[in-house]
């Protein structure tokens, strides 16, 4: 008799234990603005990007990125890529001196890619000169053609204002 009262409990709780990801997962923005006027450049960047070991061996794919803070501070990267330099290789660790406005925390950042290639980021570390360093995690194949990224800016900016 007991073990039936304790049935649908047991049952209850191993239906809702459904398995979540804690790391949030990249989106897709099918527009964002980019303020090329913003790049005078007054404070420096070190961007880290870790290319997954799951990659193309090596990529032809352009490479462009923008991140910034929730006060519309952005820092723009038209293009990374070289492969003549060996750049985003299976397994590599590649670091970036950009610069762009100061910013207060890094709250987005978003990839573009172009090509055919399939580059696959592992990761990307920005650290700047205001803020703590701060990773936004990929690992998953990249849609081509549109920004692709995170924005933990909760609403305070508008990334998706205008287009690209």
């Amino acid at each position: 008799m007991r073990a039936l009262f304790f049935l649908p409990i047991l049952a209850f709780v191993f239906s809702s234990a459904q398995s979540r990801s804690l790391i949030p997962r990249p989106m897709h923005l099918s527009s964002l603005k980019i303020n090329k006027t913003q790049n005078a450049g007054t404070c420096s960047f070190s961007v880290t990007i870790r290319t997954s070991c799951y990659s193309t061996r090596y990529t032809r794919d352009h490479i462009s990125l923008s991140f910034g803070d929730a006060y519309g501070n952005q820092v723009y990267a038209p293009r990374l890529d070289d492969p003549r330099s060996r750049t985003f290789e299976r397994c590599s660790t590649d670091t970036f001196q950009l610069y762009g406005p100061c910013t207060y925390q890094i709250c987005y950042l978003y990839l573009y890619r172009s090509g055919y290639d399939g580059w696959l980021p592992y990761d990307v570390t920005v650290q700047g000169y205001n803020a703590n360093p701060v990773t936004f995690y990929y690992n998953v194949a990249m849609p081509r053609d549109i920004w692709y990224g995170f924005d933990y800016c909760f609403g305070y900016r508008a990334a998706s204002s205008a287009s690209k």
